[in-house]
């Protein structure tokens, strides 16, 4: 039987009311407190069930369209000299002409918090132990989203001239762009390093594991970017658009502030439909906390990640045999 769209579409409808029936009666010690308000709740089981359902389709979609799925990886596979000279030259043009080059990606961090510290800690008076690590973890984590986000959204048109000349696929474009600001959080995780030194917090073995926040917020933004890249082809007002709600997003997750004393509890499941929000405590809770993310964190951030890269993916494939049409 063929795994046609119209049969995804049943089967992740069909498996969301089954989630959602099954998550609503779990314990609170899985999926939160629930409060006296169901409409805070029920939104966040409603967006997990989601989720959970569309990690189901694509495994589906790995077992029922082998085929389609490995002509995909051979064709990225074959221009891989291409996605690795688009990545050269993105960082490249970057700091082209800059003094201090490839420097600002360290100080760029380090300034910024600076600025922060002074403005959350001493003015705001935040009682946040050695914030500058505490600052840093979570602009790491966003500020990668962040930045591929702002540069992969442009990432068709503005190789407008490839793509007119010669065939390549043209998922290679976002792929590129994520891939050049997962580059940048090298450097960013260097600065973040060198401040964890200096203010002399604990190392701890779990931060072997901060590599698994950091693919998590690479999935979900190249689904994201190849959502948004597809959209803004047809409606260039979605790149402005998308820079208001960056940095609404930006304010809902803390980065520069505490959760706690904070965020009022009622509005936690609120903060909880924000997938950078687990991201980031997921990086804290293994650099700063010192503890392990239990099943649920990462079943939470597997299913952003995931259902991100399913739609995105998803539109995108749909959308790029009518982008010579528009560009």
């Amino acid at each position: 039987m063929a795994l046609t769209t119209k049969r995804m579409a049943i089967i992740t409808v069909m498996l969301t009311v089954s989630f959602f029936a099954i998550f609503i009666f779990l314990p609170e010690s899985v999926v939160g407190e629930r409060g006296d308000n169901l409409l805070f709740f029920a939104p966040k089981i409603a967006f997990l069930s989601v989720t959970a359902a569309m990690v189901t389709v694509f495994i589906l979609v790995f077992i029922f369209r082998r085929k389609y799925i490995s002509s995909q990886i051979f064709a990225l596979n074959r221009y891989k000299y291409l996605l690795r000279l688009m990545i050269k030259r993105d960082f490249v043009t970057k700091y082209r002409k800059s003094m201090l080059g490839i420097i600002w990606s360290i100080l760029n961090p380090l300034l910024m918090m600076l600025v922060m510290m002074f403005v959350f800690q001493y003015l705001f008076r935040f009682s946040v132990d050695n914030y500058p690590v505490y600052f840093l973890s979570g602009r790491l984590i966003f500020g990668f989203f962040e930045e591929s986000t702002a540069m992969g959204i442009n990432s068709i048109i503005n190789n407008e001239a490839i793509i007119k000349k010669v065939y390549v696929p043209k998922y290679i474009f976002p792929v590129a762009q994520v891939t050049t600001s997962l580059v940048n959080v090298f450097f960013a995780f260097l600065a973040f390093m060198l401040v964890f030194i200096i203010t002399g917090a604990d190392f701890y073995w779990t931060m072997l594991l901060i590599p698994i926040p950091i693919i998590y917020t690479f999935v979900f933004s190249l689904g994201i970017v190849m959502f948004l890249s597809s959209m803004v082809v047809f409606f260039r007002d979605m790149q402005y658009l998308w820079g208001v709600f960056s940095m609404m997003l930006f304010f809902m997750t803390p980065v520069m502030y505490p959760v706690e004393g904070t965020i009022p509890e009622a509005y936690m499941p609120i903060y909880g439909l924000n997938p950078m929000f687990h991201f980031v405590t997921y990086f804290r809770e293994l650099a700063l906390w010192h503890t392990v993310p239990d099943l649920w964190s990462n079943m939470v951030c597997i299913g952003y990640a995931l259902a991100s890269l399913c739609i995105g993916s998803y539109v995108f494939m749909k959308r790029q045999d009518r982008f010579l049409l528009y560009l």
